[in-house]
């Protein structure tokens, strides 16, 4: 007869060994309290690996503030690149040494019959009386099913695997996608004297810096980032918004789209799909591009308004006025069979997936129901979900608050276990 595979038991049980998983261990930790974090490559694999070379923050330093380990370098308006911030984690995890296992890929979260949590990995089955699934909601890189019939010669890549522009063979380059990630891997192949092709979605941008100062320290003033989702005109709905674009490269700046178009990079509307190798995009760059910059203004216009209620002496800026505009003759279509397309780096984004997750809290898009990251199935956790309560839960800025609100659940519920 086949024997029952040794369960290891964890009285917590952390998924997920990124800036979310480390910052509760740290608590759980100050506290005593026993407890393991499961990763399957490397503590913060994801600022190691799947960030290309030039990347850096879009906030402010002084926004990293991971719990008892808050930025304490020279440069709190600067805007720590790649190698910084692997080394800020890095110090963080030397700094407290979080009960860890690398390299272990978990495979199954479900209910064992003791009302506990059973968890199986590629090392075995663990029991946990409590579980936390720290893995962010970036999982599954989005592809469109037009990849496939891309020309055989043209490379083509998500954005988490972009490096630099020397990865990519000579030629021009198509990016598709304005988010962050997309308006910044445009921005760095623009940079490196490539030639750009850039499908402009409604992604909407924001100033870099207004009336003197960074407008992320205006916003912290006028208490955004403490606003909770369920305050938000959007509600839950603005988990799906795409984040606004801007860089801290090069000490920061905003990302103009129409400054690169000046520049000499193409621009076109919404990708369309492909078909005959000729690659098809929307009429609606216009629409797009005035869409980004009506959200820059509605955001300058609400620091006025801080301002002028606040009586706060700040210089004034002058209003921002397009520098380019598409004319009726944009183009609409890109022949990607001509050869002087060479690569392809699609900034869409990613796929949620907790389909390893056997518990009945998932809506149909298999979002998981929270109420700040505490599921209605007691011990189950989530930790580091993008807007999960407030705008900085999947960020350095927000994830101490995060992590502390779930510590005291998992405090009562082991107290509450205890006496029973």
């Amino acid at each position: 007869m086949p024997r029952e595979p040794h369960h290891q038991h964890v009285e917590v049980l952390i998924i997920g060994g990124g800036q979310a998983g480390l910052s509760l261990s740290y608590l759980l930790k100050q506290q005593g309290l026993s407890h393991l974090i499961l990763e399957k490559n490397r503590l913060g694999h994801a600022w190691r690996s799947e960030r290309w070379d030039s990347f850096c923050l879009v906030t402010p330093n002084w926004q990293c503030t991971l719990p008892g380990f808050p930025y304490q370098g020279d440069d709190p308006d600067g805007f720590m690149v790649k190698e910084q911030i692997v080394d800020y984690i890095d110090a963080y995890i030397a700094a407290f040494g979080p009960p860890a296992l690398e390299g272990v890929a978990v495979t199954g979260v479900r209910r064992d019959a003791a009302g506990g949590w059973l968890v199986e990995t590629g090392a075995g089955l663990y029991h946990a009386a409590q579980v936390v699934i720290a893995v962010g909601g970036y999982h599954t890189p989005i592809m469109p099913a037009d990849a496939a019939r891309l020309p055989a010669g043209v490379l083509q890549l998500h954005s988490s695997d972009y490096v630099n522009p020397d990865q990519l063979p000579p030629g021009e380059v198509l990016v598709v996608g304005t988010g962050q990630s997309g308006c910044q891997i445009a921005e760095d192949l623009h940079l490196a004297g490539r030639r750009v092709h850039l499908c402009v979605g409604d992604a909407p941008r924001v100033a870099r810096r207004y009336r003197g100062q960074d407008v992320v320290k205006w916003l912290d003033d006028m208490a955004y980032y403490d606003l909770p989702v369920d305050r938000h005109p959007l509600g839950a709905g603005v988990r799906d918004k795409t984040n606004h674009y801007v860089t801290g490269r090069d000490g920061g700046r905003d990302i103009d789209l129409r400054k690169f178009a000046l520049e000499g990079m193409q621009l076109y509307g919404r990708y369309l799909s492909l078909d005959g190798g000729v690659a098809r995009f929307g009429d609606d760059l216009a629409r797009n591009l005035d869409g980004a910059d009506a959200v820059y203004r509605k955001i300058n216009a609400s620091i006025d308004q801080h301002i002028a209620a606040h009586g706060i002496d700040a210089p004034l800026d002058a209003p921002y006025a397009p520098l380019w505009q598409p004319g009726p003759d944009a183009p609409a279509t890109l022949d990607m069979a001509s050869g002087a397309v060479s690569a392809v780096v699609w900034c869409i984004g990613f796929r949620t997936d907790f389909s390893w997750v056997d518990a009945p809290i998932f809506d149909q898009r298999g979002y998981p129901g929270h109420d700040r990251g505490v599921t209605a199935e007691p011990g189950l956790y989530f930790l580091g979900l993008p807007w999960q309560y407030t705008w900085g839960s999947g960020r350095f800025s927000g994830i101490a608050r995060d992590a502390a609100h779930l510590f005291e659940h998992i405090v009562r519920h082991a107290q509450a276990a205890a006496s029973r």
